[in-house]
């Protein structure tokens, strides 16, 4: 089964310093047909003003993604961990029992895009923890590159969930595709560009939802920048 969610279709928020799309309920945007999808529960595309950002909150139980698209996205949190990730930069943060962070903005003259995703744990109270990796644009290029796991395979962040996070980078001919194992389903995200999967033509914001599938194939890519999610 395959389902379309069109990027115009999600939540919006506008706070003047936070421009935000919701794909999954979030704050005031409430859809009773997008809770989440398994244990993926947000995908915020989130555009911070310049030297703006979100101050000190809380979070507990939940793997926390942060994926810049362009600008720079500084982070404090209460495990002692201060950094600034740009394109390329993925960060994890695992609240576990419980965690204080801020995310904010660095620079004084461009903004920030950026994704924000969070994935429901499945097992809770673990110590708070965070991690951080680069993938090169040569590593997603044509292929799907794997850049979190539960097992830290082919050296991606460590997710405490039964789910594995794929991005890649897809043009012209490039292609690339996935087998979805009996049980699971698979969620795409398309950050920006456009890309046709299994026959459907995504741009960017829009996302689609697999179940009983099989198979994903991605091709005929145009500056495609793309998100797979194999989920339980």
């Amino acid at each position: 089964m395959q389902e379309i969610r069109r990027a115009a279709d999600r939540g919006y928020a506008d706070h003047g310093w936070l421009k935000s799309f919701h794909s999954f309920s979030f704050a005031d945007y409430h859809d009773p047909e997008h809770i989440a999808f398994g244990p993926l529960r947000v995908i915020n595309e989130d555009r911070v003003m310049p030297g703006q950002g979100f101050g000190t909150h809380s979070h507990r139980d939940m793997e926390i993604i942060s994926y810049v698209l362009k600008g720079e996205l500084a982070h404090k949190d209460s495990t002692g961990t201060s950094s600034t990730i740009r394109p390329g930069d993925v960060q994890r943060m695992s609240a576990g029992s419980g965690v204080q962070h801020s995310e904010f903005n660095p620079s004084a003259s461009e903004g920030v895009h950026f994704l924000q995703i969070w994935i429901q744990p499945n097992v809770r109270g673990v110590a708070p923890s965070y991690e951080e990796k680069r993938f090169s644009a040569e590593e997603k290029r044509g292929r799907l590159r794997l850049i979190a796991s539960p097992d830290r395979a082919e050296g991606s962040v460590l997710i405490q969930q039964d789910a594995r996070v794929y991005a890649g980078l897809f043009d012209g001919a490039e292609s690339a595709g996935l087998t979805i194992g009996p049980g699971r389903r698979a969620y795409v995200h398309m950050a920006r560009g456009a890309v046709t999967a299994n026959g459907v033509a995504l741009q960017a914001g829009d996302a689609l939802k697999l179940t009983d599938t099989g198979k994903l194939n991605l091709e005929q890519g145009r500056d495609a920048e793309v998100l797979v999610f194999d989920l339980p």
